[in-house]
């Protein structure tokens, strides 16, 4: 914990708490990864709220935490490209509650979720992006479609080809191509079955009376 030796006593105990508690108690739609060796930088994932352009995008970001802490806001910033009024495209965040409105008792947990609701409640007045400001107070529908648009490239993510096969794919027993749970079974039974009928003896015809007769002639001699 190099970087916790930055910290005082109460703030390395608070931030402790609070990233334990993160960790147990996440909020909704909130991941929080946390380094152990680097416990100033905590790096959460947010999950785009529903009815909005970044619904279906998963945004990582960063929050920094000063030695002064709880005294001094988290710095955050995206990581996850995003188009937003109040993102730089550096992805610098604009909120008042990381500046001016940032008060001691609030909290990193307060910090992530005052993020979200960014996404929901975009502030067009106060942008860091000019364009996306502009457009979400002029034309929203063409803000919502860039923005949508920069969730799909950056913020969706996708399934490996071989993660997907495998899902899709039920168990398989005996390798590829093999049937998959019972199927395997029922098989391989099949095939004893199959093998034991290819090397069973063919049944014999029955004998003639002329052929019985000669049976029974060669019997009585042996017994001579």
């Amino acid at each position: 914990m190099a970087s916790a030796q930055r910290l005082g006593g109460g703030t390395l105990r608070r931030l402790v708490s609070e990233l334990t508690r993160l960790q147990s108690h996440p909020p909704e739609g909130i991941t929080v990864t946390i380094n152990e060796d680097v416990l100033t930088e905590i790096t959460a994932t947010i999950q785009g709220p529903l009815g909005t352009p970044y619904e279906k995008g998963h945004f990582d970001i960063r929050l920094s935490i000063d030695p002064t802490y709880p005294t001094t806001p988290p710095r955050g910033i995206f990581l996850t490209k995003i188009f937003h009024p109040n993102v730089s495209e550096q992805g610098e965040i604009c909120v008042n509650t990381l500046k001016k409105d940032w008060q001691k008792h609030y909290g990193i947990e307060h910090v992530l979720v005052t993020i979200k609701c960014l996404l929901i409640y975009p502030n067009g007045e106060s942008a860091l992006n000019e364009e996306a400001g502009r457009l979400l107070l002029e034309e929203y529908d063409g803000y919502a479609r860039h923005a949508r648009l920069m969730t799909e490239v950056h913020a969706v993510r996708k399934r490996g080809a071989a993660e997907a096969d495998g899902e899709n794919r039920d168990p398989q027993v005996g390798g590829p191509g093999a049937p998959a749970g019972g199927a395997a079974v029922a098989a391989e039974a099949a095939a004893e079955d199959a093998g034991a009928e290819r090397g069973a003896k063919k049944p014999r015809r029955a004998l003639t009376a002329r052929e019985k007769e000669r049976n029974r002639r060669k019997m009585n001699l042996r017994r001579l």
